[in-house]
């Protein structure tokens, strides 16, 4: 009798279906947190095999800063329409509105932090008991410390000693009302996995991870897109590059590098020489040596 094996991604998209088929099976009411970056996109369609020929089970939740890429908002609205799911959107310009966020001022202001408090006050609105996340252990060492199955106190708040206890794959959701999990089914999967991935179920992504000519200054040590949320001082000056991206947040942190890669298999053969990080490029994470830390501690993604 023949052995049947199973390549590293089989595996991966294994994993993860049996992830997000046990976070169904364990909580109320989950959805999938969807940034429309390129790890939220893999969930989705993770989620789409996963329950296939059903429809995909879970709506996608959406956090709107009024400084996303209009081309993530617009891929976003065809992705929906094409999955017939349910979208959720928080606003923060909303939270700002009712006071429940302070808007940050100067050069370097910028709308990410304040995202936690319009994702928590849509989670408790909506009653969401698990959001399904893409981050991975790769991305960033706080991630690392993340269990598949993440738990989050009433206050929305991290600690991670106070995850639930587990044995070996049997993941533990029990929570009290009030408290949710934070589900991460690609925790195992690299960068290279993912566009891999991508490769191989060829998967569409916004424009904006393929190499093309954009307005850009330089901040930071980096490559930041010149829009009108962006405060120039006199030493700062609007160039032409060729650049991509290789994370996506909001428009006013996030960095492009300077490629040429304007395919998918361009991209994974960039990668491969690559040998500074994926988010090394993120001002968010810039601010201090435990940025991400702080905020997911304060219940960011």
């Amino acid at each position: 009798m023949n052995k049947y094996y199973l390549n590293y991604l089989d595996e991966l998209e294994s994993e993860a279906i049996f992830i997000l088929r046990e976070a169904w099976a364990q909580f109320e009411n989950p959805v999938i947190l969807f940034s429309g970056g390129k790890d939220s996109i893999l969930v989705t369609h993770l989620a789409r095999k996963a329950f296939y020929p059903s429809k995909m089970p879970f709506a996608l939740v959406h956090v709107d800063t009024g400084h996303n890429f209009p081309e993530t908002i617009q891929f976003r609205d065809n992705l929906i329409e094409s999955l017939g799911v349910h979208l959720i959107v928080g606003s923060v310009q909303k939270s700002i509105d009712r006071g429940r966020a302070v808007e940050e001022k100067g050069k370097h202001s910028t709308r990410n932090a304040l995202q936690i408090v319009t994702l928590l006050d849509l989670i408790e609105e909506n009653k969401i008991d698990c959001a399904i996340g893409g981050a991975r252990r790769d991305e960033e060492k706080v991630r690392a410390k993340e269990r598949f199955f993440s738990h989050r106190d009433d206050f929305g708040q991290w600690n991670p000693k106070n995850q639930r206890p587990e044995l070996w794959n049997i993941f533990n959701g029990r929570h009290f009302e009030g408290e949710h999990f934070r589900v991460f089914p690609i925790s195992n999967w690299t960068e290279m996995d993912v566009w891999n991935y991508i490769k191989r179920e060829n998967i569409e992504i916004p424009s904006l991870y393929f190499s093309h000519q954009r307005k850009v200054i330089w901040r930071n040590n980096s490559w930041i897109p010149f829009s009108e949320h962006i405060n120039l001082d006199a030493s700062e000056e609007v160039v032409t590059k060729q650049i991509r991206f290789r994370t996506l947040g909001d428009i006013t942190i996030t960095g492009g590098i300077e490629s040429e890669a304007d395919t998918v298999t361009k991209i994974v053969d960039e990668i491969s020489t690559i040998r500074f990080t994926e988010r090394g490029n993120r001002a968010d994470d810039k601010r201090s040596l435990t940025a991400m830390e702080d905020r997911k501690r304060q219940g960011y993604f």
